[in-house]
């Protein structure tokens, strides 16, 4: 009776709350635009609901590992994902790549289902720049400029063949998710201001400059980084939504009639006048937007500040470093990819393929994020057990 009320008590329901709630919003308005919208059957919504499932499975189990458990498999896991990354390449789906022009799904012929294998290597990464970042600031207590361009120098070396992999897809979309990780794991380790400034400023410049090239002379990104045309026009796109309205900019400016129709209260679930090309993954927003109005759309992207808030909240009750560094990746995570979906929807930032986490369709983004959930998750229910058994030292204190 008494180590059932300690479980209980070691599980974050505000968490468990608002992926319900994410996952009800999912799911109505996955079913608005393939069945009431589309006209479609309702196998789309029944295969996301059993993803549901299956990733709330996958999260209980994620949330039983311990950190010195996660600690003891992270080198593992790291070169695990390395290996799926270099299979994804030569066993890509041929005929999806012919049509998207990327490598980066993988069938499943027995369930008929596409994997995205980029989706499950974001962890086993977080992992190791959440490690490396905690073995370095306990074998340098004395911070100094040398030994943080040292921990700069590992976080960037363990980055370096993952973006590479991935860019070889090619996959921006992830690349950007992967360095959005990278960024707020190096924002939390501690290192200098001095040294993250000027770093700062060179990536804006940098990203200016990437804009004007696309603008002005995009033969040398085609050159140097083998970046496609399809990638260009999503930058024209965003420059410009309405230069070509039937054709590059068709999805994007149907996506801005659909939001801007919805007014204040939405028209209600499945009323749909506008159509907007792939609403039921990447433009999933549009159809909140149109049903639900301003107020249906601000409810979601309160839902998401409440599920960070409760996160970081996790991070400062639990004290432990290690923790702290996956939390932050996690994070980093999930608000890149809700700042991004929502934003390339109405047109503040370029369209890249990003999926609205715990909302959006698709198995492998599902499964992906309940995965980042339960590590989460982890952290409370261990630290809570910590308590109740009177051990409080964390198990990599004496590194």
């Amino acid at each position: 009776m008494n180590n059932n009320k300690e479980r209980t008590s070691r599980i974050d329901y505000g968490i468990i709350l608002c992926i319900m709630l994410l996952a009800i919003i999912g799911l109505f308005s996955l079913y608005s635009t393939t069945v009431m919208i589309q006209g479609e059957g309702i196998r789309m919504t029944l295969m996301q609901f059993i993803w549901y499932i299956i990733g709330t499975g996958v999260a209980a189990t994620v949330m039983l590992f311990d950190s010195e458990q996660l600690w003891k498999i992270t080198d593992y896991l790291y070169w695990i994902g390395i290996v799926v990354l270099v299979l994804t390449l030569i066993f890509y789906d041929r005929s999806l790549a012919a049509t998207a022009g990327a490598k980066r799904w993988v069938s499943i012929p027995i369930i008929n289902f596409m994997l995205q294998p980029s989706e499950f290597v974001k962890f086993p990464y977080i992992l190791m720049l959440a490690k490396t970042t905690t073995l370095h600031n306990t074998k340098y207590i004395n911070r100094t400029v040398k030994s943080d361009f040292l921990l700069l120098g590992k976080l960037i070396s363990w980055s370096i063949l993952p973006l590479f992999l991935i860019m070889l897809q090619p996959d921006l979309g992830t690349t950007l998710v992967f360095a959005a990780i990278l960024g707020g794991v190096i924002l939390l380790s501690g290192i200098q201001w001095k040294i993250l400034l000027p770093i700062i400023l060179s990536v804006l410049l940098v990203a200016v400059g990437a804009v004007y090239l696309v603008v002005y002379n995009r033969d040398i990104l085609k050159n140097l980084f083998g970046l496609r045309e399809y990638q260009f026009l999503r930058v024209d796109t965003w420059l410009d939504p309405y230069h070509d309205t039937t054709a590059t900019s068709y999805q994007v400016t149907q996506g801005f009639k659909a939001i801007g129709s919805g007014g204040i209260i939405g028209k209600g679930l499945g009323v749909s006048e506008v159509y907007v090309p792939v609403r039921e993954s990447d433009m999933i927003f549009t159809t909140i937007g149109e049903n639900f109005g301003f107020l249906g759309g601000s409810f979601l992207i309160f839902i998401y500040f409440v599920l960070v808030y409760n996160m970081v909240k996790i991070v400062y009750d639990t004290k432990n470093e290690f923790y702290a560094y996956i939390a932050t990746g996690v994070i980093m995570m999930i608000v890149f990819h809700v700042l991004e979906n929502v934003g390339m929807n109405i047109g503040l930032l370029p369209v890249t393929g990003i999926p609205l986490p715990f909302v959006s369709q698709g198995g492998s983004s599902l499964l992906g994020n309940m995965i980042g959930i339960g590590l989460v998750m982890s952290m409370r229910f261990h630290h809570r057990s910590y308590m109740f058994s009177g051990e409080g030292e964390d198990f990599h204190s004496g590194i």
